[in-house]
This record gives structure tokens, C-alpha cells and sequence, in this order.
């Protein structure tokens, strides 16, 4: 029993490097959308938008810019370093606890200019109606739109209108783009993470997803939990200033915090270690999580960040986080490692090692 438990250990490390090598064949393969009609799952923001993305969009359309694919593009003009975001807004209700479609639209693009190093300055707005939608839901929904513009100290300077026949939006779709001016020299983006660097979360994870999927009123569930929504860029400003070791940032919407997280390691060619007991997760969260059979990590925010920091100043950056309203349960939740490339594991709280890898639908769809 005793040679067999000394030759176990090497048989199981190798089973299980063939399996990683496998895993990264067939990531390494030229992404092709095999489904011959569109599917809830390529809006999910895991594996099959990921594919879609890069089969479709990314092969007709590439360019330097667009290959980056981070949430807002950089782009030189004149003098000047802006950031250009756009993203649409379909969620469903369209008013929930915490929010409506109004703020979320304006939040989502503000974040989407913030952790990109940018100062959000301008945004545009297009609505698609429903034809019979009421006036006053509209009114209600513009009005948020301009609360949470104040808040976060930008203008709405363009915009348009469409309207669609009765059964044609499922109420009132929203899109919004985004300009704000790049003023730090240094280059965030998903791809400059290193071996060493800490990985950090500016709060408790999944309170958007859950609540909008309990506000459907499907399930038999209750839970005391709010959306998160909420702009950031002013918690981004102090945490770049405190440390200017940040490398990458990203929002955790669709896909939530396990997406954002392949992201990195796949850009960076690196490995990304997570303590699932270090991951803030709210009680109402996880227990409504449990009953749903999903994980919070994949559960979308609307309010929260992940940051890539060089470790020295990991405590400086969670310092600068935990001083602002919205980071004050900021945590250091992971490392990223040279080991694996590619991967993102889960140290679980049961004392095993799992793969978190990206979804091919969404559990939880229309949520943003």
C-alpha cells in the first residue's frame, strides 16, 4: 500500500496536467459559432458571447483598437487620451430595489469609462420603445437617467428615438455611450497582469443579478437585497492615486466576478488563485444563490470592481477602496500565479482546488 500511495501522487499530477492541456488545445482552436440561429447564451457574457464576439465581430471588423477588447476603447486625439464606451441595457423588470434601466444605463457606462483610467465626461443616450408603453414609466425612467447623471458629474449631450410595434422591445430597451478623458500615463488593460500581483474586489459580489432575478417575481423566494448600482469612477480616482500600481480594471457586470477573471488570465497568460472564503458575498445573496443552484461568482454587479495590483501595494490600494462609501468591503481575494496559464482555481472552503471556468449560457439572463 505504500508503493502504491508513492506512485498515486505523480499518476494524479499527470492525469491532471493532461486534462489542463487539453482545456487549453481546445481554447487555443479558431473560435466558430456552430449554432445556426442566435441563443439567450451568446448574450450571457461567457463562453458563447465570447465566441460570437470573436468569430463574427472581431473577424469582420477587427482592428488594433477593437482587438483589445477591454470595456471602453483608448484613443489618441491630438494632445488628448479619450476613452469611448458604449453598451446597451435590456433588463428585465425595468425597475427593481435599488434602480431602474434609467440609472443602470448611466452607471454601466460611467464604470465602463472608469476602469479605464478614465475621467467620464459626456454620454448619449438611444431609446427603443414599445409602441403602448406609458408615458409615465418613460418619464420615470429619463428622470432616474438624470439624477444619475448629476450624481456622477456628467451630461446626456445627444441621444435618439425609436419606436417599435406593440410586442417588438418588451417595453423600453436603452443605449448609452460614453466619453471621458484618459489623464494617468500608465495602460490598464487585462493583459498586464503578472505572476505575484494581488487581486482584489471593491465589495460583496452578486447583489445586482440576485435582486433583479427575485424582482421577476418567478420564484418563491425572498431576500432583503438591493442592487448595487452605483457610478465608481470616483473610487477608481482615489484608488489610482494611492496606488499606481494598478494594472488592470474591470466592472463585474455580465458574467460577474468568475468572467472578468478569465479575462485576465487568458490576456495575460497567467494563472489566477482565488480563496473562495475571501470572496464578500452578502448572507441574503448566497443563501438566494443556494436555493438558485448558481455560484455568486458569476452572479452580475453593478457597483463592484476587480483590481490587479502589484502586491507591494495591494494594502495601499484596499486602504484607498475601504475610504470610499462604495469600497468599504473591499478584499484581497486571490494572486495571480505563472502556473497554468489560462486558468482562474478556486481554493474552496472544503480544502480542495476547482477549475472556475467561463459559462456557456447565463443563469441568470437579462440582468443588465
Amino acid at each position: 500500500m505504500a508503493q502504491h500511495a508513492d506512485h498515486a501522487g505523480p499518476e494524479r499530477g499527470d492525469r491532471e496536467q493532461q486534462v489542463l492541456d487539453r482545456i487549453d488545445r481546445a481554447r487555443r482552436r479558431k473560435p466558430k459559432v456552430r449554432e445556426e440561429r442566435i441563443t439567450l447564451a451568446h448574450g450571457s457574457g461567457g463562453k458563447a458571447t465570447q465566441t460570437l464576439v470573436e468569430a463574427v465581430f472581431l473577424e469582420n471588423l477587427r482592428n488594433p483598437v477593437l482587438e483589445q477588447l477591454e470595456d471602453g476603447a483608448e484613443l489618441a486625439v491630438g494632445n488628448a487620451r479619450l476613452a469611448f464606451t458604449t453598451d446597451s441595457f435590456v433588463v428585465s423588470p425595468l425597475f427593481f430595489p435599488g434602480g431602474d434601466i434609467g440609472d443602470l444605463a448611466v452607471n454601466g457606462t460611467v464604470n465602463d469609462l472608469a476602469v479605464s483610467g478614465a475621467r467620464p465626461l459626456f454620454l448619449s443616450a438611444g431609446f427603443i420603445i414599445e409602441e403602448g408603453f406609458p408615458v409615465a414609466d418613460l418619464t420615470r425612467i429619463v428622470t432616474s437617467m438624470s439624477e444619475a447623471a448629476e450624481a456622477a458629474g456628467v451630461r446626456v449631450v445627444t441621444g435618439d428615438t425609436k419606436v417599435v410595434q406593440k410586442g417588438g422591445a418588451d417595453g423600453c430597451y436603452v443605449n448609452t455611450s460614453g466619453v471621458g478623458v484618459i489623464e494617468r500615463r500608465t495602460r490598464l488593460g487585462v493583459e498586464t497582469a503578472r505572476p505575484g500581483d494581488a487581486v482584489l474586489v471593491s465589495g460583496p459580489v452578486g447583489d445586482h443579478g440576485i435582486t433583479v432575478m427575485l424582482a421577476r417575481g418567478e420564484l418563491d423566494i425572498e431576500a432583503d437585497v438591493a442592487s448595487d448600482t452605483a457610478p465608481v469612477h470616483e473610487m477608481v480616482a482615489d484608488l489610482l492615486r494611492a496606488a499606481p500600481g494598478v494594472r488592470a480594471l474591470r466592472d463585474a457586470t455580465r458574467g460577474g466576478v468568475a468572467t472578468v477573471l478569465n479575462e485576465i488570465a487568458r490576456a495575460s497568460e497567467v494563472s489566477v488563485v482565488v480563496d473562495e472564503g475571501a470572496v464578500p458575498v452578502r448572507t441574503e445573496v448566497r443563501g438566494a444563490s443556494e436555493l438558485l443552484g448558481i455560484d455568486p461568482l458569476y452572479v452580475a454587479c453593478e457597483g463592484r470592481i476587480v483590481v490587479v495590483v502589484d502586491a507591494a501595494q495591494a494594502d495601499a490600494a484596499l486602504r484607498a477602496m475601504r475610504a470610499h462609501p462604495l469600497g468599504a468591503d473591499a478584499a484581497n481575494i486571490g494572486h495571480v500565479v505563472a502556473d497554468a496559464p489560462g486558468m482562474v482555481l478556486l481554493n474552496t472552503a472544503f480544502g480542495g482546488t476547482r477549475i472556475v471556468d467561463l459559462l456557456v449560457g447565463d443563469p441568470l439572463p437579462r440582468i443588465c
